[in-house]
């Protein structure tokens, strides 16, 4: 093993995925295949050969500096090579590299501006932005990703941050639509159905009908649909009305 400190053959950092875990004052390291760590993890890679390109347990991968045996025996008492490797591949952490962290962030905020780009509008046209504007807006504001957090989660707090520190008017999607339910099933499903709208600009309770038209965000449509299907047994109706061009901005 003491070859492995020659340059020629030092591992090469862009081909793996290193796996750190401190323990009894000092840090050890293993060697693996990318993407292979997690599928340890998960139970569907069971063979610690096709996980570790090199059987071996470092101080420093990257330098190849090889663990004493004694500072193993140390840290981990008598175990096996092999079941200090399992513990470190089992409580260890995945280190990232910088070039790998940059791209996974772009990643991120390259997502989190498509879906900000389906869910939000031009408030005069009522049009889609394209997401090249959408991250340049972002850049504007200021917004930061946050790594440890999937797109869907942060698409909200974007959207505020954009409407508040860039110059790009933006808002929500919305959709106007008119439903018609019986005026029997008025008091039994105006909760429901006024809770999910942005804004009532119509509601009208005659003799046999009930009628609001109202503001919706687009992923509410499916939502009252399926309520009415299941409540109303085929005698509600939902329309999809044209938009106003002089949009309400809120």
């Amino acid at each position: 093993m003491s070859k492995i400190n020659q340059p020629s053959n030092q591992i090469k950092l862009t081909n793996v995925s290193i796996v750190r875990l401190k323990k009894g004052g000092k840090r050890f390291e293993i060697a693996c295949y990318k993407n292979k760590v997690q599928e340890w993890r998960n139970g569907v890679e069971t063979h610690l050969d096709d996980v570790l390109q090199i059987s071996n347990v470092f101080v420093n991968v990257s330098k190849g500096e090889v663990a004493k045996h004694g500072d193993l025996q140390k840290a981990f008492g008598k175990a096996s090579v092999d079941d200090i490797v399992k513990e470190i591949l089992t409580k260890g952490e995945v280190q990232v590299g910088e070039k790998e962290r940059e791209h996974d962030l772009s990643s991120l905020r390259k997502e989190i501006a498509t879906l900000v780009a389906e869910k939000c509008v031009d408030p005069a046209t009522q049009k889609p932005y394209p997401v090249g504007m959408i991250e340049k807006a972002m850049t504007e504001a200021g917004y930061s990703v946050k790594q440890g957090k999937n797109a869907k989660s942060q698409v909200a707090e974007c959207i505020k941050l954009l409407q508040s520190d860039s110059n790009l008017p933006i808002q929500r999607a919305r959709m106007r639509i008119r439903v018609t339910v019986p005026s029997a099933d008025e008091q039994r499903l105006r909760e429901k159905l006024v809770g999910g709208a942005e804004k009532v600009e119509k509601d009208d309770v005659k003799a046999e009908d009930w009628e609001i038209i109202m503001l919706i965000e687009p992923s509410q449509f499916r939502v009252i649909n399926e309520l009415l299907q299941k409540e109303c047994k085929g005698k509600s109706r939902i329309e999809t009305l044209l938009f106003a061009a002089t949009a309400d901005n809120k």
